[in-house]
């Protein structure tokens, strides 16, 4: 690909609100972290659309021939019910009601959501680094800030002093939060007379005896803030300053700004040069939440077991129906928009599995070359606008278009030499399975008459359980065939299956 088609790239910085052309601080070489998940619970919905977001990215960049390190850490400790210095650790209250070991629950949610991301075709991170296995560099960064005059003990924690480093530096920028507004709304919290204002934060926290998760440190036994935690990782990794964080948008405050703000502090330098969020869910235009009755986990999409879905669908067409918004935009989730992302992804892939079998009919009088040369140019255009995946998409069916022209009812692909056809089987393979990170899906039950005969006894069994009320027995069942690559979809009609 010329250099004209590979760029340049423009990413919308949040920081800046701005889009900007982006540079690398020390190319081929890009540095990217994006914060993790905290491992308390099953991954939801929000979270696929996050690590697919990112996923697109560390894709686009690898496929644009840049050497990418991406860091995306585990919160595994000092993640506070509520988000603020209040409440239990999210994992120390999971742990009290599973009656488990913490580091149960951790492993235990880690492996669910590694699960998860297999399911949805995520690339693994280069570096997954643990907030339990960096509480040195987190005490290390503690001291650094309290060497500089921006972070207090009182009581055996550690406090950021918020005002103080206002004073110097912008507190607030990320988010467009302004000091006084902030103070405006604070309200009474527990530690709040340790504090010496209300914005101050913790990042260490005093343990109480009972406190499931704490280490020695020099302020006494206890355990590093949240928003601690993703600074000092994501800069041993990456260096002081890197090129690029991203996360949810529910994260630039507080967490984003206290951490441009604890690495300022700590080292003297902002840590990131480029910041980006990915938007919110919504189902049927109402915002996505438990609350709402509307929170329904990635199993339970593809499964179809939640009474807002008609039926469940593929892993796949869930992650072609997520691409085909823009990760700056609402999504908005309905029956009726994955059933039509569900037929546009398989004339996709018809297109591709028709391109890959066609046989050249070398008589080219050139014109499917000129055709790709436009395609080619549109896609990379959009993918290097920002990522935008549905114009994108919507170039790549155009090709499609071209494709079911060119390619008649006996796989011949008339007007295609051999140098087109491979040209355009290499573009659409690139874009398709590299890029969008898209699988063929694999042939469902009828394709494997043993396979079938074994799933549809389990069925049978699970079946049996869920009549006796027996709910245990029937999740059990399902998840250990998921665990094997199985994936069940209860529908009005009853269940099938289809391998993950």
């Amino acid at each position: 690909m010329s250099e004209l088609k590979k760029g340049p790239f423009w990413i919308t910085n949040t920081l800046t609100r701005k889009k900007e052309e982006f540079v690398p601080q020390a190319p081929p070489h890009v540095g990217l972290y994006v914060c993790g998940p905290t491992v308390y619970s099953d991954v939801h919905l929000g979270n696929v659309r996050t690590f697919t977001t990112f996923d697109l990215l560390y894709r686009w960049l690898l496929h644009l021939g840049y050497k990418v390190r991406y860091v995306r850490n585990i919160t595994d400790v000092g993640h506070l019910v509520g988000d603020i210095d209040e409440g239990e650790d999210k994992i120390a209250k999971r742990a009290r009601l599973e009656q488990l070991e913490p580091m149960e629950i951790v492993q235990k949610y880690t492996n669910g959501f590694h699960a998860v991301m297999r399911q949805f075709n995520v690339l693994s991170p280069s570096i997954e680094p643990t907030a339990t296995g960096h509480l040195i560099e987190q005490i290390d960064m503690v001291k650094r800030i309290i060497d500089h005059g921006y972070g207090y003990e009182a009581n055996g924690s550690v406090y950021f002093d918020v005002p103080k480093f206002a004073e110097k530096h912008a507190y607030g920028e990320l988010s467009g939060r302004k000091i006084d507004e902030l103070m405006s709304n604070t309200r009474d919290t527990e530690g709040m007379d340790e504090k010496r204002s209300p914005l101050d934060f913790a990042i260490w926290k005093k343990a109480d005896p009972i406190h499931l998760m704490k280490w020695p440190s020099p302020w006494g036994e206890g355990f590093p803030g949240w928003h601690l935690e993703c600074s000092a990782m994501s800069t041993k990794y990456l260096g002081l300053t890197f090129d690029i964080h991203g996360g949810g948008m529910d994260l630039k405050f507080p967490h984003h700004e206290c951490e441009i703000a604890q690495s300022i502090a700590a080292d003297g330098q902002a840590p990131v040069r480029y910041w980006m969020h990915g938007n919110m869910l919504t189902v049927n235009g109402r915002k996505m939440a438990k609350s709402e009755g509307n929170g329904f986990t990635p199993e339970e999409l593809v499964t179809g077991n939640h009474k807002l879905l008609e039926r469940g669908y593929s892993p796949m067409t869930v992650r072609f129906f997520m691409l085909q918004c823009h990760y700056a935009s609402t999504l908005d989730f309905s029956n009726a928009a994955l059933q039509a992302a569900e037929k546009g992804l398989e004339r996709l892939m018809k297109a591709v599995q028709t391109l890959n079998s066609a046989k050249a009919s070398g008589n080219s009088n050139g014109a499917y070359t000129s055709a790709l040369n436009v395609i080619e140019e549109l896609a990379y255009g959009h993918m290097n606008d920002d990522l935008n995946t549905p114009r994108m998409i919507a170039v790549l069916f155009d090709g499609v278009t071209e494709i079911n022209k060119a390619v008649d009812g006996g796989g011949v692909a008339r007007g295609f030499n051999e140098a087109e056809l491979g040209r355009w089987k290499k573009f659409y393979s690139e874009m398709v399975f590299d890029v969008l990170g898209l699988q063929q899906e694999t042939a469902t039950a009828g394709d494997d008459t043993a396979m079938d005969g074994l799933v549809k006894v389990f069925i049978q069994l699970r079946a049996e359980a869920k009549a006796k009320k027996d709910f245990a027995a029937s999740d059990r069942l399902r998840d250990q065939l998921l665990a094997l690559g199985i994936v069940l979809k209860d529908t009005k009609e009853g269940t099938t299956w289809e391998r993950a």
